[in-house]
């Protein structure tokens, strides 16, 4: 996927994000250029440092949309963090190189979870296995509180010899195969850490302290195991993870989402316009300037130091987005103005946006609540002049309060859905048409109600 053309990148985005046709052409281009770096001489590659995006616009109108919809197309690993919630180094609050570390996070464990389906067969088989082996009793033992099928079985087994213990261990396998045996209990040892409580009084956060005090004590402290009665299809998936995690090798895991992160990393930085310092303000902040000036190496490149090992940040692609209402891009410090050299402005919505919204993506909003009420049986018809009152109203609604774009429509959708919604269990009446003049009788009374719409709408 990483090797689409810039064309069929934008034609993808089309599918799910309405609109906003220059932040998608950006975006392609950035990430179609991560194709072109890897197909470059080896000693110019390093030095081709991936040309960062500020996206500029209000809430609402599709930039955190664009950059997860372009890490699932991918496949590349996606972190969106909130520039507002880090403090700079040294005062209490996250500290920027927690969102590499959380990237890395996400990332192992998206690899070891693609690595345990691929060795499901294998784990599924020494889980099979290994129950065979605490059902098929030893010659002198029998369980008479077995299923009576089982306990036939056992007490056959237990005058046979070596040779004929075998046939009696299929016929097992296929009773545990076909769920004969599911409402049997087992007996199985089961591993469980207890953790020792720590209080640390600091103004410095534990990420900084390089320790990560989960993994030193679990490798101290002995694992204690307990039995349990456990039925057999819950055992079974105890042991499948057992046996997989001893099937998938943590290291290579570790190495491939080091890579994956180093090559083909996405953070989005959303509400970076949060960090501009305020207008007149003396001296640095701590908030703002302070996280500025920490972000600044991360964006460049540098080596953040997480559990699993250093991870360099030099190509890994920041997207940046903000409203810039009461800022601009230019009030950012100059050095990190230097590295978003891709500056994009998306367009606000209005009511043609809103009507392609309900209407046209793969996940629109109408076809969410439609799927929805169909599990209760109940079939919901959108006329087009129903779309577009819903479309005209969240336009108007959107101007004479705040202006939150697309989202918006959750919140007439929600109101005018709600008597349906609550009613869809017990309602007689299967099939319901939703045209113009029922929106109008569900929604006209609180959009003229300026006061009332402020906190309905």
């Amino acid at each position: 996927m990483s090797s689409l053309k810039p064309i069929e990148i934008v034609a993808e985005l089309d599918k799910y994000i309405i609109g906003q046709d220059r932040a998608k052409r950006s975006v392609a281009i950035a990430l179609r250029n991560r194709w072109r770096r890897q197909q470059v001489p080896e000693d110019l590659r390093d030095e081709i440092a991936p040309k960062n995006i500020i996206l500029i616009g209000p809430t609402g109108v599709g930039k955190t949309e664009i950059a997860r919809r372009l890490a699932r197309l991918t496949d590349s690993p996606f972190n969106k963090v909130e520039a507002s919630k880090f403090t700079e180094v040294g005062y209490v609050g996250r500290d920027v190189e927690s969102m590499i570390r959380d990237l890395l996070e996400l990332t192992v464990n998206m690899v070891k979870s693609r690595e345990h389906e691929a060795v499901r067969e294998r784990s599924s088989e020494a889980a099979e296995e290994r129950m065979l082996d605490i059902l098929l009793p030893k010659p002198e033992v029998t369980k008479p509180q077995a299923p009576e099928a089982l306990h036939e079985v056992q007490l056959e087994t237990a005058a046979l010899p070596g040779r004929e213990r075998s046939g009696t261990r299929e016929k097992l396998r296929r009773m545990l195969r076909e769920g004969k045996l599911d409402d049997r209990f087992v007996d199985l040892d089961v591993s469980e850490r207890s953790m020792p409580m720590v209080e640390i009084f600091s103004n410095v956060g534990l990420e900084e302290m390089g320790i990560n005090f989960k993994d030193m004590f679990g490798s101290l402290l002995p694992k204690n195991t307990k039995r349990r009665k456990i039925k057999v299809p819950e055992a079974m998936k105890i042991m499948a993870q057992e046996e997989a995690q001893n099937l998938v090798d943590m290291e290579n895991v570790v190495r491939v989402a080091i890579e994956k992160v180093e090559q083909s990393g996405i953070i989005f930085l959303d509400e970076i316009d949060k960090i501009v310092g305020a207008e007149g303000r003396q001296g640095a902040d701590v908030s703002r300037e302070g996280v500025q000036r920490d972000l600044l190496p991360i964006v460049e490149g540098t080596t953040v130091t997480t559990k699993y090992g250093p991870v360099k940040t030099d190509h890994i692609l920041f997207i940046a987005s903000g409203a810039f209402h009461t800022s601009k891009p230019s009030d950012l410090i100059p050095e990190l103005q230097g590295r978003f050299p891709i500056r994009v402005e998306l367009d606000s919505l209005g009511r043609r946006e809103f009507i392609r919204i309900l209407t046209e993506p793969r996940n629109a909003l109408l076809i969410q609540y439609m799927a929805l009420l169909r599990t209760e049986g109940i079939q919901v018809v959108f006329e087009d002049d129903a779309v577009a009152r819903i479309a005209s109203i969240a336009e108007e609604v959107n101007m004479l309060t705040e202006n939150i774009g697309a989202r918006r429509l959750h919140t007439i959708m929600e109101c005018l859905l709600e008597d349906i919604l609550f009613d869809a269990p017990d309602r007689m009446e299967k099939c319901t048409v939703i045209d113009g003049n029922y929106v109008d009788e569900k929604l006209m009374r609180i959009k003229e109600n300026e006061d009332l719409s402020r906190y309905i709408l």
